[in-house]
């Protein structure tokens, strides 16, 4: 992430996401000597702060818009009060806070950051719903946009696949197992509906992850990265 410059780390709770955005801000900031800001919710702001006193970065939390020696931390909310030409560096934690391609949150973090040079998002949940909100991710990063990245690997159901899963979750006088797959069916069909309806290409799922490694790593557990214990 530090040589690409713009990169997303997708790992999982308690693999150290702090201490990781950290060292890459304050590699930017010695590169740069320009400070880097950190959005995060409103809870986590605090907890940064700690932990760049565990670790030995200087972090700073701001909420009037004055860029802090170094490293300086701020809410979504105190966004707009900041300028993004005092920064060389941007880090989106929690950055599933862009999942939605139409949401004013996703709107304005992209638009700040798409005026600074260095980038990061960290989140353990990179796309919640359906990995249609990949793309909001990348967009923020200056990569391929979101409806470009539609265009690229995914593509629109069909009204007759619609009218056939909507079939699929009609039937009635089913066996507790057959309840179960369908409450699943129905599960499956709200989330369609509520991302737009797309469907990855079926071509697409090698290409599609290979284009997300160009941008992103993810972990789950510690021996992903290595040679490590996952007790």
């Amino acid at each position: 992430s530090i040589r690409k410059g713009r990169a997303a780390i997708f790992a999982d709770c308690g693999l150290g996401k702090s201490p990781i955005l950290l060292a890459w801000a304050e590699n930017v900031v010695r590169h740069t000597n320009k400070p880097v800001i950190v959005l995060t919710p409103l809870v986590v702001s605090h907890q940064l702060v700690r932990e760049g006193e565990k670790f030995g970065v200087e972090v700073h939390r701001a909420i009037d818009g004055k860029p802090m020696p170094n490293i300086t931390v701020t809410n979504y909310e105190r966004m707009d009060k900041f300028d993004p030409a005092d920064y060389a560096g941007a880090v989106c934690d929690e950055s599933s806070i862009l999942k939605h391609w139409s949401g004013a949150t996703q709107k304005a973090v992209t638009r700040f950051m798409s005026k600074i040079p260095y980038r990061l998002l960290c989140t353990a949940t990179p796309a919640p719903n359906d990995y249609v909100e990949m793309g909001t991710s990348s967009e923020a990063l200056g990569g391929l946009s979101h409806s470009d990245m539609l265009a690229t690997f995914f593509r629109q159901v069909s009204d007759d696949e619609k009218k056939k899963r909507a079939r699929q979750t009609d039937a009635t006088g089913e066996t507790n197992d057959q309840v179960k797959v369908l409450n699943s069916k129905r599960t499956s069909w709200r989330v369609i509906q509520s991302m737009g309806q797309w469907s990855m290409k079926a071509h697409a799922f090698e290409p599609f992850w290979k284009w997300a490694s160009t941008w992103a790593r993810a972990c789950r557990k510690p021996s992903d990265l290595g040679d490590f214990d996952d007790a």
